[in-house]
Formats: structure tokens, C-alpha cells, sequence
């Protein structure tokens, strides 16, 4: 598909320009923004090698492969890398001073990933409609799934860092995988289903991806309001303070 592949960017980059609406009141620096995206796009390279060796070493097809690869193999690796873009880049640089801070590179992380992770994914498509369906399923599903990922993993972070309350980096971050991880087990183990013909069960776990996104994107909606709203409420007290 050569250049029509480079189309796959397109999801990532209006999904950042979305939350970059949503963090308009106080925005974070471009520069950082484009540091954070950088380096979760460029994460991919390692990510893959990394889970191709670790292919070797679970179990080889059924279910149990299944889970491994989608908890172990994607999950646990992705979601590492997005975490390690955030903490080395950006966590701690005087810019990332509110609660949103750590939904915004947490969501860029992601997306930053993800659409690289899209571009390499059409490129392997060997007809225009297999490249349609592989570009419209992902640009609703996959990518919004990895944003939703980094973004909830990002607030757990800022939470426990201004707040002293919830998980943490280390908690959000086991969060992501369990989302991660059951939506990618979810279509490897449909995929061995149908292998077994065993059709009836692998329709129904396909289900399980739109309702991690479904639900993902509805949580991570009201943990952007309440991440507005406690930021709004800690600048009034700092205002005051300076008054």
C-alpha cells in the first residue's frame, strides 16, 4: 500500500488535536507535547523486538497463548514504554504542574505510539479492502484504546503525585495493562476460537474490545472533569494565596 499507509496517522493526530482542545485553559508547552509523542512513536522499534523475543518463551497457541500474548507479550510491554516516555521526558520538568498534565502526556504517549503501531499495520495489508477494514477498525478502536490507556495510567500518576490519594504511576500503570491486556486477549483468543471452530464463543469476545473502548472513553471523560475541576479549585487557592 506504500504511501496510502501513511493515511493511518491521520486517527492518532486528530485524536491529539481532541485533547488538546480539552486541555485549552491551560495548555501545555508544544514543544513538550511533540517530545512525549516523539518518543512513543519511536518506542514501537524497541517494543517490537522485545515482544517478539518474549513470544518464544509462553505458551504457543489455544487460549493460554492467547492470554499471554495479549497480557504479557502487548500489554505489559506497550504500556511500559508509555510510562517510561512520561517519567523520562516530562515528569520532572516544571511544566507538568496539574492533575491534567499527566491524562494530557499520558494520552500523547499513547497516541504517540499508536500511530506509528498504525502506520506499520497498513503497511502489511496486501489489498485495498483489507487496508479499508484494518484502517476503519483501528481508527475506532485501537487507537481511541490506546489514548484511553495512557490517559487513565497518566491521572493515576498525578493523582498520587498532587494528591497524596490512589494508585500511583505503579498502580495506573497495572490498570492500563488489565485494559490493554483484556482487549488484545479478547481477539487472539476469538482467533484461536474460530481455529477450534468453535465460532459462537469467538463472536462473543469480540465484543469484549468495544466495551473496554466504549467504557474506557467514558472514564477517562470523567477523569478529565474532575482533573479540570481540581485544578481550577487549586489555582483559586494559590491566587488567593498571592493576593
Amino acid at each position: 500500500m506504500g504511501y496510502l499507509s501513511l493515511l493511518g496517522a491521520l486517527p492518532a493526530l486528530l485524536a491529539m488535536l481532541y485533547f488538546d482542545k480539552l486541555d485549552a485553559k491551560r495548555p501545555e508547552p508544544r514543544r513538550t507535547l511533540r517530545k512525549v509523542a516523539i518518543a512513543g512513536g519511536v518506542s514501537f522499534i524497541p517494543c517490537v523486538v522485545i515482544e517478539i523475543v518474549l513470544m518464544h518463551y509462553g505458551p504457543q497457541g489455544g487460549y493460554g497463548g492467547g492470554l499471554f500474548q495479549g497480557f504479557v507479550v502487548a500489554a505489559m510491554v506497550e504500556e511500559l514504554a508509555k510510562l517510561l516516555c512520561v517519567y523520562a521526558f516530562v515528569w520532572s520538568r516544571p511544566e507538568f504542574d496539574e492533575r491534567m498534565d499527566g491524562i494530557t502526556y499520558g494520552v500523547r504517549a499513547g497516541l504517540g505510539f499508536a500511530l506509528v503501531e498504525n502506520v506499520g499495520y497498513l503497511l502489511g495489508q496486501k489489498s485495498f479492502g483489507a487496508f479499508l477494514v484494518i484502517f476503519v477498525l483501528r481508527a475506532l478502536l485501537a487507537v481511541p484504546g490506546h489514548a484511553i490507556y495512557g490517559g487513565i495510567m497518566g491521572y493515576f500518576a498525578a493523582k498520587r503525585r498532587f494528591d497524596r490519594t490512589g494508585p500511583g504511576l505503579v498502580g495506573g500503570y497495572l490498570i492500563a495493562v488489565f485494559l490493554h491486556g483484556a482487549y488484545d486477549s479478547a481477539i487472539f483468543c476469538s482467533m484461536n476460537a474460530h481455529k477450534m471452530k468453535d465460532d459462537l464463543l469467538g463472536l462473543a469476545l469480540l465484543t469484549v474490545p468495544i466495551l473496554i473502548v466504549i467504557g474506557g472513553a467514558v472514564a477517562l471523560k470523567r477523569l478529565v472533569k474532575r482533573a479540570i475541576t481540581a485544578d481550577d479549585a487549586s489555582e483559586v487557592v494559590m491566587q488567593v494565596g498571592h493576593a
